[in-house]
């Protein structure tokens, strides 16, 4: 297992907080091995979690102009009919994928294409696995235009824990199907909104495997 580079720099920062957290409560309490004992032990296992939190799996990618792969790990919380107002400005299948902090929180291009539009908002934390956060909460908008001419919107969206969203894409750059698009730190969700009359291959409640399942098939 490898750690993602957005990982680096906090885990330094844990590990030099807990080293020093020890490092006082043994100068600092008359008997410190009882105590020690357990404080060191609780740091490794929270030491752990972060590690775990900032893992980088190695994934075979799924290949397909016209497949829709899923661009994270976790859940599926939304399938349904709605308008996207920000920039396709039409009615459009949304899917949803929520992850916990327990999953790899890497996010993934779902399709190849050309970045048409990218856009950070600024906005609230609530539980991103409510209906609201996905426009009321701080997000990334992503939108790529496939070879077929679909144009694929991808929503990052920050969760109550999450207080990061790190998008790589930029506008105009060609980008490939499983290339990594960003990351969100602590718990999160991934939107996908695709053109009406796309096939959709999942069901609310499924879990999905960022980079291998197949979401659905657009034209």
């Amino acid at each position: 297992m490898t750690i993602h580079k957005e990982g680096f720099a906090i885990l330094t920062i844990v590990f030099l907080i807990l080293v020093g957290l020890n490092i006082a409560i043994y100068f600092s309490v008359s008997s410190p091995a009882p105590v020690l004992k357990w404080t060191i032990l609780l740091s490794f296992f929270l030491f752990l979690f972060f590690v775990a939190f900032f893992r980088s799996p190695k994934r075979s990618v799924f290949l397909q102009d016209k497949a829709i792969i899923s661009p994270a790990d976790g859940k599926i919380v939304v399938i349904e009919e709605t308008e996207e107002n920000e920039f396709l400005k039409e009615k459009c299948i949304q899917v949803s994928v929520f992850m916990s902090v327990f999953n790899v929180h890497i996010n993934w291009f779902p399709v190849s294409g050309i970045v048409r539009y990218v856009k950070h908002h600024s906005g609230r934390f609530k539980a991103a696995y409510l209906p609201k956060a996905s426009f009321e909460n701080e997000r990334t908008t992503i939108a790529l235009e496939t070879k077929g001419g679909a144009t694929i919107l991808v929503r990052q969206i920050a969760g109550a824990l999450a207080r990061r969203i790190v998008c790589y894409a930029k506008e105009g750059d060609s980008m490939r199907q499983g290339q990594q698009m960003g990351f969100i730190k602590f718990g999160s969700r991934v939107d996908i909104f695709l053109p009406l009359g796309s096939r959709i291959d999942v069901k609310p409640g499924q879990r999905v495997k960022g980079k291998q399942t197949i979401i659905g098939w657009v034209d």
